[in-house]
């Protein structure tokens, strides 16, 4: 029986969405694996360890595989698995994006200079090895400026300088991150250089969308309706559909399209960033996959199909033209982490969860856990999700119930036994409330950045 191979790492949010999807169609997966299963040696058809940072390696280890368990599509949940699931898809004669354009989408840099060489809309940017003297760089820069990791996701490692000064501090930040051993190991090459580019003003948003033999299909357009102006990019509110006149969101997905087709990105799911001013649209990021982390919990099709199936399906080469989205406004919020700590209690989910509009709230960092806000941390405190007739409705619900959550977070120092927190106390974080762990509420992500 032909099987899905669900390319994962051990570190995703998405596995049990896509492990359900695949339970609700009907067809065997394949858990593809950066470590061991548990049940690996149980069943052996249903598990593959495979070495994401070696994509020609493992991609031979999945063919190798597959002669003995027919694979049918391969799907990458997240970034760390979309250039072995393009080299797996192609060596095993089944739908993909090219190698080359995929690996271009994931490197920052890379995709800047394909998006300019085509002619579309891109900020002036210049990229610098993390050896270089930033103070000398900065002389060689316009503000205010954006400097960001070639590879990294969810904003992590993304800061806005506005003069000199800024700039050496966000510089030699962002190289501290660079040169983690697991940041290093992962980005390769990559890792060594930071991109540079002017800031762009403008509100932002996002496109969901779907590839098949290079045609683009808008899956949802979520507004960002608070103003992500820096220093740091830390995303909190998604809501679906757009409230943006009807022409600039023609302009947005038809910017999209273009860029998507200047890649070279032909097949499969695409999340795309972008931005939106008086200029017109202009291209943050491109990345062949579907959105992060639990965000997918948003997005409904036909009789309540999850984005993880509809991607299924589409990959086992079923028809979903016709499963639209849900009419309903829908929206969810990411709960920033507003400094760094012990995460040592959380108050107010049932006063949250009873805000009308409201259909979920899931708190992803366990109570006792170190918490990292950004540039150098990549998690939130969790995802409150509301649903209602209007998207100013679902924007007010998700404001209400994250107004009523309380979290405490105390200094490393404070909470015995939680040795693996004291690395932090050295960060400089601009956004570090004053007072040692006092509980305190959470206000707008306005406040929190």
């Amino acid at each position: 029986m032909d099987r899905l191979l669900l390319l994962m790492s051990t570190t995703t949010y998405r596995a049990g969405a896509f492990l359900e999807a695949a339970q609700r169609l009907g067809v065997p997966a394949v858990v593809g694996s950066d470590r061991p299963q548990v049940l690996e040696a149980a069943n052996p058809a249903g598990h593959l360890t495979i070495d994401f940072g070696a994509p020609e390696e493992a991609a031979q280890a999945i063919v190798a595989f597959a002669r003995g368990v027919p694979i049918r599509a391969v799907i990458a949940a997240d970034d760390d698995g979309v250039v072995l699931a393009s080299r797996a898809a192609a060596a095993l004669g089944l739908p993909h994006n090219p190698v080359g354009a995929v690996a271009a989408a994931r490197n920052k840099l890379q995709m800047r200079e394909v998006l300019a060489k085509a002619g579309l809309p891109s900020p002036r940017f210049a990229a610098f090895s993390i050896e270089e003297d930033p103070e000398r760089v900065a002389r060689r820069v316009t503000f205010p400026c954006v400097l960001k990791p070639l590879f990294l996701s969810a904003s992590r490692g993304v800061i806005r300088a506005n003069d000199p000064a800024d700039f050496v501090a966000a510089f030699r930040r962002i190289e501290a991150i660079l040169r983690r051993p697991e940041v290093a190991a992962q980005g390769g090459a990559p890792a060594r250089r930071i991109l540079v580019e002017r800031y762009l003003p403008g509100i932002e948003v996002a496109l969901e969308g779907l590839l098949t033999k290079g045609e683009l299909r808008v899956l949802a357009l979520f507004d960002k309706p608070d103003p992500l102006e820096g220093p740091f990019f830390e995303e909190t509110i998604y809501v679906t559909p757009s409230r943006l006149p009807a022409p600039v969101q023609e302009s947005i997905v038809a910017c999209a399209a273009a860029a998507v087709a200047a890649l070279g990105l032909t097949h499969g799911p695409v999340h795309a960033e972008l931005r939106w001013n008086e200029e017109g649209p202009w291209i943050l990021e491109i990345a062949p996959r579907s959105i992060g982390g639990l965000c997918s919990r948003v997005l409904r099709f036909g009789a309540g199909i999850s984005l993880e199936e509809l991607l299924l399906r589409h990959a086992l080469g079923s028809d979903v033209d016709s499963l639209a989205r849900e009419e309903r406004a829908a929206g969810v919020m990411m709960v920033p982490i507003p400094r760094a700590g012990i995460l040592s209690e959380v108050r107010g989910q049932e006063e949250a969860r009873a805000v009308p509009g409201v259909e979920e709230i899931l708190l992803t960092i366990p109570v006792g856990q170190p918490v990292v806000p950004l540039p150098e941390g990549s998690r939130y405190l969790g995802f409150i999700f509301a649903r209602d007739d209007l998207p100013e409705r679902v924007e007010a619900a998700l404001r209400e119930a994250h107004r009523r959550l309380t979290f405490t977070i105390a200094p490393p120092s404070e909470t015995p036994g939680e040795g693996a927190g004291g690395g932090w106390r050295e960060r400089d974080d601009s956004r570090q409330s004053s007072g040692s762990g006092a509980s305190f509420r959470l206000t707008t992500p306005d406040g929190c950045e």
